[in-house]
Parts: C-alpha cells; sequence; structure tokens
C-alpha cells in the first residue's frame, strides 16, 4: 500500500551517488530481474537505459574500473535481448535503447573505452537487427545512431565494422537501402555516412565497395535523379501560373543536393570509385537526358518567331493527345528546353570533377550533327578519339613549333581590321548550325519576345567559362579569346580574337534592355554584361573591335537616355537613385546562387505578388520601371568603364570620406563648424534629456559634445544626413523642434525606421526659427546638390539640376519658398536653374548701391584677400535689404522716375511702367557655378549670432543715402 512511485521501487540500496561504480553495479541488478520486457517494467528499463549512459560517460573521463565493469558483465548483450523481444511495449524501449547507444557513442572520447564498446561484435548485431522503421521515432534513431557510428570510422576502427574473412560490411550495405527515403533527413544522414565511409583509407574496404556495391548503388543514384529530374519538368510545365512554387522549391533543393554529392564523391579522388560514377553519369544521366533534352527545339527557317514558338509548344500543356495529356513523353527520356539548360548550368556550377564537366562541355560546344545522329556512345568515343588526338599533338610538338602553330601569317599591305578578319575567318567559317547542341543555345538567346530561355543559356555559357575542371583549348575562341601571334620572330607581337558571333547576341541583349518597353530582367542583362567582358578582355585589357565599342557606347547612350525620362525633381528619385547604387555596390551576382533560386524556372512574370525578388521578374508600375533604369544605367555604365580602362570617380554622389563620422573630434572654431553651432537640449522619448550644440555642416546634422580634454574642440555624439531630415514645430512652445532623421532608404517602401526622432528645445524662440531655417535650407540644399551632380551625370543639356519644389509656390510668390540657399537667414535665392523673384523697379530710381557693388565685384583688381571678408558681408546686407524688397509694395511717386532720355540711352534694358513682382528662370551661369563649387564653406555658413539679422537690417537703413534719385 505504502509502494514507492520511483522507477527503481523506493530507492531501498540505490546507492546515493549517482556517477559512481556502485550505481552502475545496481542497474545492473535492475537489468538482470528485468530481462522480460512488460507494460509494467518499461518505463524501469527506459530510465535504467539512460541512467546506464550517463554513468559510461562520466566513468570514460573519470573512472575506468566503470568500462571495466560494464564489460566484464557483457552489459550489451541485454540490450541485444531486448531489442530482440516482440512483446508488448518493446518498440518503446527500442527508442529508448538506440537513443542510449547515439549518445554513448556521441561523446566518448577514450580511444580505449570505444574498442571495448565495438569488441564482441554486439554493435554490428544491433545495425542489422530488423527494426520496426514503419515507426518514425524509431526509424530517426536508427539512422542518426548509424551515422554517429560512421563519424567514429578511421584506419583503426573500420575492422571493428568492416569484416574481411566474411566480406561483410553491415554499416555500409545497411545504409545505403535508405538512400532514397522519403524523409530529407534520412537521406543527408546516408549521404554523410557513405562519404565517411569513403574517406578511410583502407584497400580491402574500398575493394569491397567497388565490387560488390558501387555499380548498383551509384546505378541506382542516377536513376534516381532522372525521375526526379522528369518531376521536376511535370512541375514546371504545370505550373505557369506560378502556384506551386513550394513544390517546384524543394525538387530544385533536391537536385542541387544530389549534385553536391556526387561531387563531394568525386572530389575524394578515388580512382576507382571515380571511374564507375562518372561512366554511370555521362551514360545514363548526363548526356541522352541533360545534353540530347537541348536538340528538341530546332531553328525552323522562319526565323525568331519560330524559335520562340517552338518552345512555347514544347511548353505548352495541350501540346499532344497522344501521350495522354501527360506534358513528356516517359519513352523519349527528355525534358523541355528551358529545364534541361537550367540542370546543366547547375551540374558545370557544381561539379568540378575534369572527365565530367570537359566530356559535357565538349559535346555541347564542338560536337558535330553527323556524330550526334549517331547515339551516346559515338559521341563518347569521338571525344575520346579527339582528346588522344590532342595529347599526342602536345607530345609531339615542342614549345618551339607549338609557337610557330600560333603564327598568323603576316599580309602586307592591309588594314589591321583586315588582318583580324583573316585571322577569325576559319574559326567562324564553320557553321553552327553542323552543332545542334551549340545552335540551340545560341538561339535560346534570343530576347525578341521574352528572356526566359536566354537566362539558362547564359549561365550555362557563363557556368562553362569559369570551371576549373574544363581545359582552356575547349573553351578558347567559344568563351574565351585566342591570343595568336603575327610574328615569328617576336612573342611580342600578339593579336587576340574573339567570338564574334556570341558578342553579336550579347550586344543585342544590352541593347535591347535599354528599350523602355522591353521583356529583359535585370538579372539576364548583367548576366549577359558579365559574360561579354570575360568573351573581349585578354591580359587585362579589352580586344573589342570597333564596330562593337560603337555598339556598347550606343547602348550607354540610350541608357542614359532611358533613365533621363524618370528624371524628376521628386524626393523620391533621390533617394531610389542611392538605394540602387548603395545596393549593388554591396552586392554582386552570384551565378550558383542564382540557379538555387526556383523562381526562375517559372516564366517571367511582373507581378511583385509572386515573392520573386525584383532582379528576376519585370518591373511593376511606374516606380520599379524608375529602379530598373537606374540599374540599367549603373550596369552599362561599369561595363563601359572596365572595357575602357577607366575608374569610376562620380559615383557615389556622398563621399564617405568627407563626411563627419560618430565620435569623430571637431575643431569647433573653424568657420566650417563655429557658424553653425546652436546649443540645445535633446528631449529622448524614455525621458531623458541631453546638452548638445547642434552644428549644420554641408550635408550633415551634426550633435556635437564639448570635448572635455581639448578647447575649443567638440565630440559628434550623433550624425545624420540633411536630406533625410524631418522638422516641425511644436504647437505649445515656440522654443521647440520636433526633428526625425531617417535611415538610408533601405527598399521601395516608404516605412523607414529613423536614425533619431526626439524634441530639441533652444534657449528662446529666435534660436528655435534660425534653427529650423537653417535645417530647411540645408536639406533643400542637400538635395538640390546631388540632383545636380545626377543631372551631369546623365549629360541633361540647359541646366545643372531641377527646381525644387520648395522653389515652386504655384505662380504665387511666397516668402519664405522664395528666400534662397545663401548661407545666412533671409538671404536671397541663388540656387541654379531656380525661378527666382524680381523686383521691376519704377521709371526714375536708380540704385546705385547694387550698381556699385556689381562694378566691384566685377572688377578683379578689387577681389583681394585682405577685402574679401568685408565684401561679403556687404554683400549679405544687401541681400537681406534685397529679400525685403521683394514682397509687394505701392508704386514709388512720379518725381522718382527714369526720365526719357535715359531710357534712351538704355536701349538694351526692359523697362515696365507698371510696377510689378516677377518670377522669371534665372539662368544658370558658368561663372556663378564655378564659384558655387569653390566655396562650399561659404555656402552654408551663417552668422553664428541668430539675431544678426536685426543689427543688419539698421546698418542698412543708415545705408539709404545711397539711393538716390536722378
Amino acid at each position: 500500500m505504502f509502494r514507492s512511485r520511483s522507477w527503481f521501487g523506493g530507492g531501498w540500496g540505490r546507492p546515493k551517488n549517482p556517477h559512481s561504480l556502485e550505481h552502475l553495479k545496481y542497474l545492473y541488478n535492475v537489468l538482470s530481474r528485468n530481462q522480460t520486457v512488460s507494460e509494467h517494467n518499461r518505463g524501469l528499463l527506459v530510465e535504467t537505459l539512460r541512467s546506464i549512459a550517463e554513468i559510461l560517460i562520466w566513468g570514460d573521463q573519470n573512472d575506468s574500473s566503470v568500462f571495466d565493469f560494464f564489460l566484464e558483465k557483457n552489459m550489451l548483450s541485454f540490450f541485444l535481448r531486448i531489442m530482440r523481444q516482440r512483446s508488448g511495449g518493446s518498440s518503446f524501449v527500442c527508442v529508448q535503447l538506440l537513443q542510449t547507444l547515439n549518445i554513448l557513442f556521441e561523446n566518448i572520447r577514450n580511444e580505449t573505452s570505444l574498442y571495448y564498446l565495438l569488441s564482441n561484435n554486439h554493435v554490428n548485431s544491433i545495425i542489422v537487427h530488423k527494426f520496426d522503421f514503419s515507426d518514425e521515432e524509431v526509424m530517426a534513431y536508427y539512422i542518426s545512431f548509424l551515422k554517429t557510428l560512421s563519424l567514429k570510422l578511421n584506419a583503426h576502427t573500420i575492422h571493428f565494422f568492416y569484416n574481411e574473412h566474411t566480406n561483410d560490411f553491415p554499416l555500409y550495405t545497411e545504409a545505403i537501402k535508405f538512400f532514397n527515403h522519403p524523409e530529407s533527413m534520412v537521406r543527408i544522414a546516408v549521404r554523410t555516412l557513405t562519404l565517411n565511409v569513403y574517406k578511410v583509407e583502407d584497400a580491402s574496404m574500398l575493394a569491397f565497395i567497388r565490387d560488390r556495391t558501387a555499380a548498383p548503388y551509384f546505378s541506382n543514384i542516377v536513376w534516381f535523379i532522372g525521375k526526379h529530374i522528369q518531376e521536376l519538368d511535370v512541375c514546371v510545365r504545370n505550373d505557369a501560373d506560378h502556384q506551386s512554387q513550394n513544390r517546384l522549391s524543394d525538387l530544385v533543393a533536391e537536385h542541387l543536393d544530389h549534385l553536391h554529392y556526387l561531387n563531394d564523391i568525386l572530389c575524394l579522388n578515388i580512382t576507382d570509385l571515380n571511374q564507375v560514377l562518372t561512366d554511370h553519369l555521362l551514360h545514363k544521366l548526363l548526356i541522352p537526358l541533360y545534353i540530347y533534352s537541348l536538340s528538341t527545339v530546332r531553328k525552323p527557317t522562319g526565323g525568331v518567331e519560330a524559335i520562340t514558338k517552338a518552345l512555347n509548344q514544347k511548353l505548352n500543356l495541350n501540346e499532344s493527345s497522344s501521350n495522354g495529356g501527360i506534358p513528356h513523353e516517359p519513352s523519349t527520356g527528355k525534358v523541355s528546353c528551358v529545364v534541361a539548360l537550367f540542370l546543366l548550368s547547375q551540374v558545370c556550377l557544381i561539379i568540378s570533377h575534369s572527365p565530367v564537366v570537359q566530356t559535357v562541355a565538349w559535346i555541347v560546344l564542338k560536337s558535330d550533327r553527323s556524330i550526334y545522329d549517331k547515339g551516346v556512345e559515338k559521341l563518347l568515343e569521338a571525344y575520346e578519339n579527339e582528346m588522344k588526338r590532342n595529347g599526342k599533338n602536345e607530345e609531339a610538338s615542342g614549345s618551339e613549333s607549338s609557337f610557330k602553330d600560333d603564327v598568323v601569317e603576316e599580309h602586307k599591305n592591309i588594314t589591321d581590321e583586315e588582318k583580324q578578319r583573316l585571322a577569325t575567318t576559319p574559326t567562324e567559317s564553320e557553321s553552327v548550325s553542323e552543332k545542334p547542341f551549340l545552335e540551340t543555345v545560341y538561339n535560346a538567346l534570343d530576347c525578341s519576345e521574352n528572356d526566359y530561355a536566354a537566362l539558362f543559356a547564359l549561365i550555362l555559357l557563363y557556368a562553362m567559362a569559369y570551371n576549373k575542371g574544363i581545359m582552356p583549348d575547349i573553351n578558347e575562341q567559344v568563351l574565351r579569346p585566342k591570343k595568336t601571334y603575327t610574328s615569328k620572330t617576336s612573342s611580342r607581337d600578339v593579336r587576340y580574337t574573339y567570338n564574334t558571333y556570341l558578342v553579336d547576341k550579347l550586344l543585342y541583349i544590352v541593347l535591347l534592355s535599354c528599350q523602355p518597353s522591353c521583356r529583359v530582367r535585370l538579372v539576364t542583362l548583367e548576366l549577359a554584361l558579365k559574360l561579354l567582358v570575360q568573351l573581349v578582355m585578354a591580359d587585362g585589357k579589352s580586344v573589342l573591335l570597333e564596330s562593337h565599342k560603337s555598339t556598347i557606347e550606343s547602348a550607354k547612350t540610350q541608357s542614359t537616355a532611358l533613365l533621363r525620362n524618370f528624371y524628376k525633381s521628386e524626393e523620391i528619385f533621390l533617394d531610389m537613385f542611392e538605394h540602387e547604387y548603395c545596393d549593388m555596390s554591396k552586392t554582386s551576382l552570384n551565378v550558383e546562387w542564382l540557379c538555387m533560386d526556383s523562381a526562375i524556372l517559372l516564366p517571367p512574370t511582373g507581378t511583385p505578388m509572386t515573392g520573386i525578388d525584383f532582379t528576376k521578374r519585370l518591373p511593376c508600375g511606374e516606380v520599379e520601371r524608375a529602379r530598373r533604369a537606374i540599374r540599367v544605367f549603373f550596369l552599362v555604365r561599369n561595363v563601359v568603364l572596365t572595357l575602357n580602362g577607366e575608374m569610376e570617380t562620380q559615383l557615389p554622389l556622398t563621399n564617405p570620406q568627407s563626411c563627419v563620422q560618430i565620435d569623430q573630434a571637431l575643431d569647433l572654431s573653424i568657420s566650417r563648424y563655429n557658424s553653425d553651432l546652436i546649443a540645445c537640449t535633446v528631449l529622448w522619448k524614455d525621458g531623458t534629456k541631453t546638452r548638445r550644440f547642434l552644428v549644420i555642416d554641408v550635408l550633415q546634422l551634426i550633435l556635437v559634445e564639448p570635448d572635455t580634454k581639448r578647447l575649443g574642440w567638440g565630440v559628434a555624439k550623433l550624425v545624420g544626413f540633411l536630406q533625410d531630415i524631418e522638422v516641425t514645430g511644436d504647437k505649445d512652445d515656440s522654443r521647440c523642434l520636433h526633428i526625425t532623421i531617417h535611415r538610408p532608404l533601405s527598399g521601395t517602401t516608404t516605412n523607414r525606421v529613423p536614425l533619431l526622432s526626439a524634441k530639441f528645445v533652444f534657449d528662446d524662440n529666435i534660436r528655435c526659427m534660425a534653427a529650423k531655417q537653417r535645417l530647411t535650407k540645408g536639406r533643400i540644399k542637400a538635395r538640390q546638390k546631388k540632383m545636380q551632380h545626377i543631372a551631369r551625370l546623365l549629360e541633361i543639356p540647359g541646366q545643372s539640376g531641377p527646381p525644387s519644389p520648395a522653389f515652386v509656390g504655384g505662380g504665387i510668390y511666397n516668402r519664405s519658398a522664395g528666400r534662397g540657399l545663401r548661407d545666412r537667414p533671409f538671404g536671397l535665392s541663388r540656387g541654379p536653374g531656380f525661378a527666382t523673384p524680381r523686383w521691376e523697379s519704377p521709371p526714375g530710381v536708380t540704385h546705385r548701391t547694387d550698381e556699385s557693388r556689381r562694378h566691384r565685384d566685377s572688377d578683379p583688381k578689387n577681389l583681394k584677400k585682405d577685402d574679401r571678408t568685408p565684401n561679403r558681408s556687404r554683400d549679405s546686407s544687401s541681400s537681406r535689404t534685397k529679400s525685403r524688397e521683394g514682397s509687394p509694395r505701392m508704386p514709388r511717386p512720379r518725381s522718382e522716375e527714369i526720365p526719357l532720355e535715359l531710357i534712351k540711352k538704355a536701349s538694351n534694358s526692359v523697362i515696365d511702367m507698371t510696377p510689378k513682382i516677377a518670377i522669371v528662370p534665372r539662368p544658370q551661369l558658368k561663372e556663378e557655378s564655378e564659384e558655387v563649387e569653390k566655396k562650399p564653406e561659404e555656402e552654408v555658413s551663417i552668422s553664428s549670432e541668430e539675431t544678426s539679422f536685426i543689427a543688419s537690417e539698421r546698418r542698412n537703413s543708415k545705408k539709404g543715402g545711397n539711393i538716390e534719385t536722378v
């Protein structure tokens, strides 16, 4: 009645220390008394097995007598006895038993202890035991146990698993039975186990694998991959509407796993295994299924439209009713051309074993139609004969004779272009139509309708060009420039030739991408440009013909014109321009990662609802078309610079080296920072207050903390770009501003995470108004300066920058909008290219102050170094006076009108007798633009005394005597 609920029946006689030899003896007694599994004692046995594993791991590191007792009592025999029982609850105990063994072998570090456990062949008996694999938990722990054992394999432990006398290897033979298991975890574990086995350098074991299991195992692998490819092809045909992306993604990932697994086996360089595996891959998978599927699309005599029609028919679900509605024909064993190009691309990107990829490349690039019609065996035989012929030629020819073979006979009295044409004629004379597989690849490059097949053809050519396992002789002249010598006496006279036919195809794609309504995706354009550079760059320089140079320059002009159509004054254009450049600079196209994306297997779509990356689909809407035009401009511009051997000097728009960084020490005594120094208190959202000094630089807003070590210096505690700020006043407190600094745009979304969002409290409302004005002006000026830079990049004629919305008031003059970007408050606008207010004075008034100032500024003798500062201050005062004169006012008296004789003398001037305010475009002069560029500090220099404009007004009133009436 008082029976304990513990698994061990109350604990009488149970050692208090669970990590001790006595406790193991106690557990041994428990196993001895419960050798038959039942519903009543299965919980006790599970807890006992778990405790045994714990004690053995402790003994492995602390007490060797624990393993001595374990072996003395042969406790593994209890494990076998429990597994072989079929009574109720045995499956539950088997799960714990496999888990115990897995934990035990995974954590043991002492080799002697490991040898103890592997002795007596009990582990092999556990491996071959017929478990109930319908139980997912049993299957998972069993395969995990086998994988753990494979990790312990080496030249010493291999003899515990492979019996050379009986020629038996249960660990390997039992594991490969689950190669095609439905669970991906099981398949991955089997691949890991087989690789661990192949790595062991034991001749007898490898001979057993080669003779007994290699052929059937590799044959099954190839068969399963082929079946898997047929499923992938059906999925591509049936998912034109992008409804089964998850299923397609799983199939592509599985094919990648297969290829990586095969490549891992080949990279072990086990000659016997590689020979068997290569033979199966070429004869049963790569050539008959992958390569021969390319020949399903033949170029009809009708032209490009016929090719597109044939492709569409091949991928049409209602292609033929003779096969019962099944998209592919199982009897032929072929897949669609697009899928075949995609699969071959993955093969050439992943597998680097030379006998495999070199054979594939030679067949695709150089096999003849007469050989192709004879079948797979003849193709392989032709390749082997070609390799033997090349080998004999290399042995027979020395360095001198090989140099002479590459010499092009010098023709006199002909131009260089004719010489190059003669050099390329022998290669191009071979008709592409005689090479069926290469013809299909070239035909797929046509993007008149879309770039569906062109993307895969480009990936395949790119992969073969960069695969290290393919000899240069195969790629030369097709995918790489060919070097030829024009002189028999000197090796310096070198001429390069390249595949002009393929370059024409690539340049056509580039030109097509620069059209407004093309259906070429950005990833296709970028890959075409990468391949173009690969084809025409040799020894670090471009070998392009003049005709091709003019074509790529024309593409650059068209891409600039395309982007010029989207050049606007809206703020989103500048944000997009900088974001796209930053995004393209951070990440370059990774072709191998591109082939991992199953979305490219589906027809190109233009909707972002599919979740496909922007570069891998067509643009949707005006914003995405603008983004695409920006990227096309960057891509083509970069390639032109590369081909011309030039460095980028105009991008990015903001030079990071000239920007202030956080924790950077600033000398606040210089005019760059001192003129804009405003004290303020920053109220953060969490309620904390911080005293800072606000500095407005050319492009940045800086919060400065005074440096405690150096007088007159400060440390930048927060830095943000002026172009990304938002400033709003506080309705309740005229001394407060709410300032938000956004982070740079990270995508097309407008939800930008702010870098700073806080309340700024100034000493008085005058300083608050000055700070708001400077921040607003700084933001406008920073954006305007960058837009002018973009305008110069796009070669927009007649302007250096677009009008800013802040300067346009719908035809009604506004004082705050009409003020320009001068450095002091209330200054007149000097923004280039903007509409500026002009007061047309009534007749009879001559402003001699302004006239004398213009003469003084135009006279170079007066621009002395000592006189620049006072002239600038007088300029500022004059500009402030004129800004107040820009407001509407009553006409002057008749006595101030200009006499008739003065009007006759000023024949070139236009004087309207009616006083009015007119907004006229102010042309950008070359001298003014140069002056603005030469004086960046003067553009943003604001007086540190925020109320200086009051004193300036008083001084200007005293100077009123300079205005005389004629």
